[in-house]
């Protein structure tokens, strides 16, 4: 053990970049609202300031919103969507929708006082071409040097995960959905 924390040590003391990181949650799993969420708590638990804005998820009543409500303004949180694509059925309402949120992340982005953006369901919006993909990449690659973001949804675009620093696929081994259980306050909101 003396052997290998001599070698874990030299590995912490070699990495020396300190930056904002862009970083996506991505796959078929559950989780990576989640995740990103447990991060917003990390960096409110270091006094840091979040940014959420959700992209496609609409009406519904979550925990996690109720909860970060709790830290007062140091949550700036932007419910955007108006529901799964497939519960609008309005292409172009959708498409609109996602243009707010986006206008709203950078604007988040832009303010000094935010260290983290959650961006969630972005994935979503790109999977769909209701952004330009490039634009949005641009934006992220060009946001301020400390800044961190943290983009959501499945089938992650291969431009977003090149520029990211961080990508987490998560896999779905077992899912109780497809046993039948329905969505539950808790845990799934």
């Amino acid at each position: 053990m003396e052997k290998r924390k001599a070698v874990q040590d030299a590995e912490v003391a070699a990495r020396t970049i300190e930056k904002g990181l862009l970083i996506v949650n991505t796959g078929p799993g559950k989780g990576k609202t989640t995740a990103a969420l447990g991060l917003a708590l990390r960096a409110l638990g270091r006094g840091r300031r979040v940014g959420v804005v959700q992209f496609i998820k609409g009406g519904w009543d979550t925990g996690e919103k109720h909860a970060l409500a709790a830290f007062g303004d140091r949550v700036s949180w932007h419910t955007m969507g108006e529901g799964f694509t497939w519960e609008t059925q309005d292409k172009a309402r959708d498409i609109a929708a996602c243009r707010e949120a986006w206008a709203k992340a950078l604007e988040l982005m832009a303010d000094a006082r935010i260290g983290l953006v959650l961006l969630d369901e972005l994935n979503i919006a790109l999977r769909y071409d209701y952004l330009d993909l490039d634009a949005v990449v641009g934006a992220l690659r060009a946001r301020r040097p400390g800044l961190h973001v943290v983009v959501t949804g499945r089938n992650a675009k291969p431009a977003l995960i090149e520029a990211a620093d961080l990508v987490t696929e998560m896999g779905n081994v077992k899912h109780h959905f497809s046993a039948g259980v329905k969505a539950q306050e808790g845990i799934e909101f």
